[in-house]
């Protein structure tokens, strides 16, 4: 149960990050030919203002198909028809003038060349690329401030999910901590040893603490055992001894504490800061991939999938701030200036903004191809190391 919450979880930040691109383009403008609820094929659709709307077969995330992502060249259509084309040779000679007008910049003929094609038996879905590359409210062809605003509001949408969520639970008591225990989990050394949720820790060790000093005694304790005093209704009571349990890089019991409910103002400054913080920290990271300790990090679906249903039996509080956390490093991943990611199509736009004219299809397709590659090299490092961790290595 706690891995399909953690699948579901991924599931909805990717269909947030789909929803942004979406919804952008209709305030800008554009006109997206799909938006899914899941991925394709379709299990239910319909069709309204032009736009296909459907629930994918696959229920994970969500997809959105804007027309006319680059322009359209020669070889667009080979690939495609090339079945076709072995079953009806008679559209070999309307594809190639397609090809040819597509080749000379003849928009005009391009698209009579595509009627004809169609009509003499080409499959139109297999034509709907091209057509939408030609048409008049193609991505390619938009200003540069839709194209990047469009784009962005993927990424830009998973960080204000962020923002949102992190104040949320700065409100719902993720504020200043207190002594008082909120949850015990189940099967950790402190339910073991007998704490219990309402308890106010004392000391630890004969040694009085505050609420930010009860983490850093914990973890320093090494697994050492440890005595903790509370008061519970109203009564002093003995714990331990109790041995914490190493989690990561640090020692815990497996409880966590009671925090402060923040009013809205504050909440949304602490999400804010923390959300700078975080990013920080994730771009820092970034640079240390070319290291082994830091390719040792780098997690696949795999592994963000485990380590949710892992916060989800923490208690669904710690579930959502590391929900949070993978919204904010989709966000922040998918604006690296690389293509196929969001941050690759941002760059090219701002380039071609700057030269004045458009970037040659063959250098997209091969940055694109080199970008392909490198995400499919990083998750199988990701996955690698994700078998090594599941495996106990």
């Amino acid at each position: 149960m706690n891995i399909l919450i953690g699948i579901v979880g991924l599931g909805l930040l990717v269909l947030i990050h789909e929803a942004g691109h979406f919804f952008t383009a209709r305030a800008v403008g554009m006109s997206p030919r799909k938006f899914y609820i899941g991925f394709p094929p379709a299990l239910v659709k319909t069709v309204r203002n032009g736009i296909e709307y459907g629930i994918g077969a696959i229920p994970l995330g969500g997809y959105v198909k804007l027309p006319g992502m680059h322009r359209a060249a020669p070889t667009d259509l080979d690939a495609r028809l090339q079945r076709s084309l072995a079953a009806s040779p008679q559209l070999a000679a309307p594809l190639e003038r397609v090809k040819r007008a597509l080749a000379a910049g003849d928009e005009a003929e391009a698209r009579r060349a595509l009627d004809e094609l169609e009509a003499a038996g080409a499959p139109p879905g297999e034509l709907a690329d091209v057509r939408d590359a030609l048409a008049p409210d193609a991505y390619w062809r938009q200003p540069v401030w839709k194209r990047v605003l469009v784009i962005f509001a993927g990424p830009g949408t998973n960080a204000l999910f962020a923002v949102i969520l992190f104040a949320a639970l700065f409100m719902a008591g993720g504020g200043k901590a207190t002594t008082t225990v909120d949850q015990v989990l189940p099967g950790s050394p402190a339910q073991h040893a007998g704490l219990h949720s309402g308890d106010r820790i004392l000391s630890i060790d004969d040694k009085p603490v505050r609420p930010t000093e009860i983490p850093a005694t914990i973890s320093g304790s090494g697994g050492k055992p440890l005595h903790l005093v509370v008061v519970r209704g109203g009564k002093v009571v003995s714990i331990g001894p109790v041995r914490a349990h190493k989690e990561s890089v640090v020692y815990r019991l497996g409880f966590v504490l009671k925090g402060q409910g923040l009013s809205p103002a504050p909440a949304a400054w602490q999400a804010v800061r923390l959300t700078g913080t975080v990013s920080w920290d994730i771009v820092k990271s970034l640079g240390s991939l070319v290291h082994h300790s830091g390719r040792k990090q780098i997690s696949s679906p795999v592994g963000i999938v485990q380590g949710s249903a892992t916060a989800v039996k923490q208690g669904f509080q710690t579930y959502l701030w590391v929900l949070g956390l993978i919204s904010l490093s989709l966000a922040l991943l998918n604006l690296l200036p690389l293509l196929p990611l969001d941050g690759g199509h941002i760059f090219f736009s701002i380039l071609e903004a700057v030269r004045g004219r458009a970037v040659g299809r063959e250098v997209y397709e091969r940055v694109n191809a080199f970008g392909i590659a490198l995400v499919l090299l990083l998750f199988f490092v990701g996955l690698s190391n994700d078998v090594g961790r599941i495996g106990g290595g």
